[in-house]
C-alpha cells in the first residue's frame, strides 16, 4: 500500500470534490455475475502470455493496447509492465487487463493518476466488456470508436477531465448496461441515440456542462433503474412519457434549468425511491399523482416556482423520510395528513406563502430530526412538542406565529387555547409535601425500577461475558493465524448483489463493482478491535489493498428491510472528516458486514495514549487540526445530513496518513435495536464521554454529541484519558475544578506546555480552546454551542490551521478511497480460519 502525499494538488482536489458530489449506490447486474465467473476461470493461465488453450493475445488487441498506452500519461508508473511484446498481456503482466481466449475483455485502471487522452484504437478491442478508467485525470474527447464494441457491458469514465460531446455512437453498444460519465467537462446535448442501447439500466451524466433537453427517447428504455442528470445546464420541459420507466428507482435532475410543470406521469413510477427536481425553473403545482409513489423515500422539489397547495394525499407515502419543498411559492395550509408520514425525518417547507396553523399532528412524527417552516405566513401557536424539540430558526419569519423560543407568548387572541404563564423561579414556587400513601407508592416504584434495571444489566453482562469467553478461547487457539471475515460454515462466501451460490447480497455505494463477495469474505483478515456492535477486521485483498470490515454481532440489528433502508442512507454520507461506508453485505443467514476505508494510523485514543516511548510528541498544531476536523465532520453530520452520531469517542475518531480526523460509526445506531444502543450509551458513560442527561433521556441528540466533542477536546488538551478519574472526578469535573482554583496551566499536557514556552501565541490559544471545550461540556444542554459555532471559534483561535485545512478540503482522500474501491472485480483470495 503506497503512501500518498499530505499535500493535495489542484488536480486531486478537482477529481475528489466531484466524487464527493456524486454519492449514490450502484446496483449489480445479474449478467455481470456471469462475466465475473468467466473472468475468474480465465484468470488461471500459465506464464509467458499464453492461455490454457495455447492461444496468444490477438494482434489487433495488442495493437489497441499499445495505442492506449501511448496516448496516456502515467506519472506513477502503473503501466510500466505494458511492454512491446505482449507475451504476458493476458497472464497478469499487464496491469488492469483481463482476457478470455486471447481477447481483452476488461480494462480496469481506476484511481491511478492517469492523464493524457483515451485513444480511439480502443475500438479494436472487439471483445471488450468492461472499460473502467474512473477517478483519473484523463482529458480529451470520449472516443466514438467505443460504439463499435458490441459486447460492452459497462463504461466507467466518471471523475476525469473528458470534454466535448457525448458520442452518439455509444448507442451502438447493444449490450451496454451501465454508462457513467459523471464528473467531467462534457458539453452539448444528450444524444437521443443512447436509447438504442436498450439494455441500459444505469445512466449517470451528472456534474457536467450538458445543455439542451432531456431526450424523450430515454423514456423508452425498458430496464432503466437509475437516471442521474443533475448539476448540468439542461433546459426545456420534462418528457410527459417519463412515466414509462416503470423500473426506475432513482431520478435526479436537480440543479438544471428545467421549466414547465412536473408531469402527471411521474406518478406511474411505482418503484421510485428518490426524486430530486430541486433548483430548477419548474412551475405549476405538485401533481396529486405523486401520492401514488408508495416506495418513495426522498422527495426534493426545493428551489423552484411551484405554487398551489401541498397535496393532502401525501399521507400515502409511508416510506418517505425526506420532504423538502422550500423556496417555492406554495400557498394554503400544511395538511394535517403530513402527521401520518411516520418515517419522516426531514420536513422543510420554509420560504413559501403557507398560511394557517402548524397542525398538531406533526407532533406525532417521532423520527423528525429536521423541521423548518420559517418565512411563511403561518399563525397561531406552535405545538409544544415542536417548540421544545426545535429552536427558533425553524419558525422565524412568521409574524403571527407564537409560542416558540424568542416569539411572543400566545394569548387567547392568537390561540384557541390559553397559553400557560412562564414558570416561576424555583425559589418562588410553592411546594406540597407528599402524604404517607403517596410516599409509599413513590418509594416502591423507584425500588421496582432499580430492580428491573439491575436485572437488565446483569443479563447483558452475562451474555457479553459468555461471548467474550467464547471469543477468547477461539483467539487463543490460533492467536497468530489469519482469519476470514465471513463466518465459517455460513455459506456467505459466494454471494454477491443480485444473487450467488450462497444467496448473499453485496451492495457497493460509489464507483463500479470493485470486489465480489468471494473477494471480500475470503480476504486475509486480522482483528482490529471489538465493540458492543461487533468486531472490526483489517481485510487484505489479493492485490495488497486494504479495507476495514465491521462484522455486526448477531441479533442486534434491525430487520433486514429496515436495515437496508437505513444502511442505504448511511452509504450516501460523504465528507472529508467522516469515514465513508463503501459497501455492505447481508449473508443468507442474516450475517451483516459493513465495509469502510482502512485508516493506517488507527484511532485517536491510541495516537494519544499508546505511543511508543521513542515516538515524537504530538504537537499543538496537530492536535488543533484533529479538533477542527472532528468539529467539521460533526457539523456536516448535524446540519447537512440531519443525523446524530450518539457515540463520539476517541476510539471512533480515526486518523489518515496526514493525521486528519475521520469520524467512524456515523449513524450506526440507526441500524441497531434499542437494546444495543442502550448498551452503547452505557459503554460511552464508562469511558467518560456520555453527557449527564443521557442517564435519563436514553436517546442521543446534537447536544449530547457536543458534550462528547468537548470531552475529546479536553482529552487533546490534557493528554488524559476520559476513562481515568482524578480524586473521584471525571475529566470535565477535574478540569473545571483546576480552572476554578486559577491553576489553569496545570491542566495542559506537558508536551503542549513545551510548545507554549517556545511560542508566545500558543499559550493564549490553549487557554481559549480550553474555555471553548468547557463550554461544550456545560451540564446544561441548552448552554452548549452548536457544532458550527465550535468550528468557527476553533478557526478563529488558530486561523493558520483553518486556512491549511481549507486549501486541501477535497472531499475524500484520493489514496484512501483507492484502497477501498480499486480491487478488480474478478480477484480471488484464500485464507485460513
Amino acid at each position: 500500500m503506497g503512501v500518498r502525499s499530505c499535500r493535495h494538488d489542484g488536480v486531486q482536489r478537482d477529481a475528489v470534490s466531484r466524487r464527493e458530489r456524486r454519492g449514490g449506490s450502484l446496483p449489480v447486474s445479474p449478467p455481470l455475475l456471469l462475466l465475473l465467473l468467466l473472468l475468474g476461470a480465465a484468470a488461471a493461465v500459465p506464464a509467458r502470455g499464453q492461455l490454457s488453450d495455447g492461444v496468444v493475445i490477438a494482434q489487433a488487441d495488442l495493437q489497441g493496447l499499445q495505442a492506449i498506452r501511448q496516448s496516456l500519461v502515467d506519472p506513477r508508473g502503473f503501466l510500466s509492465g505494458w511492454n512491446g511484446t505482449g507475451l504476458d498481456a493476458c497472464s497478469g503482466g499487464w496491469a488492469g487487463i483481463k482476457c478470455a481466449r486471447g481477447k481483452v475483455v476488461a480494462i480496469q485502471l481506476p484511481f491511478k493518476g492517469l492523464a493524457g487522452a483515451l485513444s480511439d484504437k480502443v475500438g479494436q478491442l472487439t471483445a471488450l466488456r468492461r472499460l473502467s478508467f474512473h477517478d483519473n485525470i484523463i482529458g480529451g474527447q470520449i472516443p466514438a470508436a467505443i460504439g463499435f464494441l458490441r459486447d460492452l457491458r459497462g463504461v466507467y469514465l466518471h471523475n476525469n477531465r473528458f470534454a466535448g460531446a457525448i458520442p452518439p455512437a455509444l448507442g451502438g453498444c447493444a449490450l451496454l448496461q451501465t454508462l457513467d460519465l459523471s464528473g467531467n467537462y462534457l458539453s452539448g446535448s444528450i444524444p437521443s441515440a443512447l436509447a438504442n442501447a436498450t439494455r441500459l439500466y444505469r445512466i449517470n451524466l451528472a456534474y457536467n456542462n450538458l445543455s439542451g433537453v432531456v431526450p424523450t427517447s430515454l423514456t423508452s428504455l425498458p430496464f432503466l433503474e437509475s437516471l442521474e442528470l443533475g448539476n448540468n445546464n439542461l433546459s426545456g420541459v420534462l418528457p410527459p412519457s417519463i412515466g414509462n420507466l416503470r423500473l426506475l428507482h432513482d431520478l435526479s435532475l436537480g440543479n438544471n434549468l428545467i421549466s414547465g410543470s412536473i408531469p402527471e406521469g411521474i406518478g406511474n413510477l411505482s418503484n421510485l425511491r428518490s426524486l430530486d427536481l430541486s433548483d430548477n425553473l419548474l412551475g405549476g403545482s405538485i401533481p396529486d399523482s405523486l401520492c401514488n409513489l408508495a416506495s418513495l423515500v426522498e422527495l426534493n422539489l426545493e428551489g423552484n416556482d411551484i405554487g398551489g397547495h401541498i397535496p393532502e394525499c401525501f399521507d400515502g407515502l409511508k416510506n418517505l423520510t425526506k420532504l423538502s419543498l422550500k423556496r417555492n411559492v406554495l400557498d394554503g395550509e400544511i395538511p394535517a395528513t403530513v402527521g401520518n408520514l411516520s418515517a419522516l425525518s426531514v420536513f422543510d417547507v420554509s420560504e413559501n406563502n403557507l398560511t394557517g396553523e402548524i397542525p398538531a399532528s406533526l407532533s406525532d412524527l417521532a423520527s423528525l430530526s429536521s423541521f423548518n417552516v420559517s418565512y411563511n405566513n403561518l399563525s397561531g401557536p406552535v405545538p409544544l412538542v415542536l417548540s421544545n424539540k426545535f429552536n427558533s430558526t425553524s419558525f422565524v419569519g412568521n409574524l403571527q406565529l407564537c409560542g416558540f423560543n424568542g416569539s411572543a407568548i400566545c394569548t387567547s387572541a392568537s390561540s384557541p387555547v390559553a397559553s400557560p404563564s412562564p414558570p416561576l423561579p424555583l425559589s418562588q414556587r410553592r411546594t406540597r409535601k407528599l402524604n404517607k400513601r403517596e410516599l409509599i407508592f413513590a418509594v416502591g416504584g423507584i425500588l421496582l425500577l432499580f430492580l428491573l434495571l439491575f436485572c437488565c444489566v446483569l443479563l447483558f453482562w452475562r451474555k457479553d461475558k459468555t461471548e467474550e469467553s467464547s471469543s477468547t478461547k477461539k483467539s487463543a487457539k490460533d492467536a497468530t493465524a489469519t482469519k476470514t471475515v465471513g463466518k465459517p460454515g455460513s455459506g456467505a462466501g459466494s454471494g454477491t448483489d443480485g444473487g450467488g451460490d450462497g444467496g448473499g447480497k453485496l451492495v457497493h455505494f460509489d464507483g463500479p463493482l470493485s470486489f465480489t463477495a468471494d473477494d471480500l469474505l475470503c480476504a486475509t483478515a486480522e482483528i482490529l478491535g471489538k465493540s458492543t456492535y461487533g468486531t472490526v477486521y483489517k481485510a487484505t485483498m489479493e492485490d495488497g489493498s486494504y479495507v476495514a470490515v465491521k462484522r455486526l454481532r448477531e441479533k442486534i440489528a434491525k430487520s433486514q428491510k429496515e436495515f437496508e433502508a437505513e444502511v442505504n442512507t448511511l452509504g450516501k454520507l460523504r465528507h472529508p472528516n467522516l469515514l465513508a461506508l463503501r459497501a455492505y453485505y447481508v449473508g443468507p443467514k442474516g450475517e451483516k458486514l459493513l465495509v469502510f476505508d482502512y485508516m493506517p494510523k488507527g484511532n485517536l485514543a491510541s495516537f494519544l495514549h499508546a505511543r511508543a516511548p521513542d515516538s515524537s510528541p504530538v504537537d499543538w498544531p496537530t492536535r488543533m487540526n484533529i479538533a477542527m476536523g472532528v468539529a467539521r465532520g460533526l457539523h456536516h453530520l448535524h446540519t447537512d445530513a440531519n443525523m446524530v452520531h450518539g457515540n463520539l469517542t476517541s476510539n471512533n475518531i480515526l486518523l489518515d496518513e496526514c493525521n486528519n480526523a475521520k469520524i467512524a460509526d456515523c449513524g450506526l445506531s440507526r441500524l441497531m435495536s434499542a437494546a444495543a444502543n442502550s448498551s452503547v450509551i452505557a459503554a460511552a458513560g464508562a469511558l467518560g464521554y456520555r453527557a449527564p442527561e443521557l442517564s435519563k433521556l436514553k436517546k442521543a441528540n446534537t447536544k449530547t454529541d457536543i458534550y462528547s466533542l468537548g470531552v475529546v477536546m479536553l482529552e487533546l488538551l490534557t493528554g488524559k484519558s476520559p476513562g481515568d478519574t482524578t480524586n473521584g472526578l471525571d475529566l470535565p469535573q477535574w478540569v473545571a475544578s483546576v480552572v476554578e482554583e486559577e491553576w489553569t496551566n496545570e491542566v495542559f499536557d506537558l508536551e503542549l506546555m513545551k510548545d507554549a514556552a517556545a511560542g508566545s501565541e500558543t499559550g493564549e490559544e490553549l487557554v481559549k480552546t480550553l474555555k471553548l471545550a468547557l463550554h461544550c461540556v456545560d451540564p446544561s444542554p441548552p448552554a452548549r454551542p452548536e457544532a458550527q459555532q465550535v468550528l468557527r471559534q476553533l478557526e478563529q483561535i488558530k486561523p493558520t490551521i483553518a486556512v491549511s485545512a481549507a486549501s486541501s478540503f477535497t472531499g475524500e482522500p484520493s489514496h484512501t478511497t483507492a484502497t477501498a474501491t480499486s480491487v478488480t472485480d474478478d480477484t480471488k483470495s484464500t485464507i485460513t480460519e
